[in-house]
């Protein structure tokens, strides 16, 4: 069940979405009204923990879609788009548009306790 969504009779499961340019990015954004997009690199030591962490939280989405996007260029104009200093950064896109995001220190990553936190404020 690693790297999957799960419907709620967990019966059903289906691969997590992941994009890796802004073209599929949009795509996900115009077929869901909320999205809470994961960006993240392979090569991040901070990201690798995380995204067990999400994945977690994807298996009982509510009304979030919940995405994977990886930038592991350092070319990868998403990074510009979106303003990412550091990776692992969470965005809820609301109808296409960011609404909200947490955002990791540099040199520090995220954890549990903050996304669980930030997921519960409005």
């Amino acid at each position: 069940m690693d790297n999957a969504i799960c419907k709620t009779n967990m019966l059903e499961c289906e691969p997590m979405i992941e994009v890796s340019n802004q073209h599929d990015l949009n795509t996900q954004l115009a077929s869901n009204s909320r999205v809470l997009a994961l960006f993240h690199a392979s090569w991040c030591p901070f990201c690798r923990s995380f995204v067990a962490i999400f994945d977690k939280h994807a298996k009982n989405p509510g009304k979030d879609t919940f995405i994977k996007v990886r930038i592991d260029e350092d070319e990868n104009p998403l990074w510009e788009i979106y303003e990412l200093d550091a990776v692992p950064s969470i965005i809820l896109f609301e109808n296409g548009q960011v609404k909200r995001r947490l955002d990791c220190h540099l040199g520090a990553g995220l954890n549990e306790k903050q996304f669980t936190h930030w997921l519960a404020s409005p």
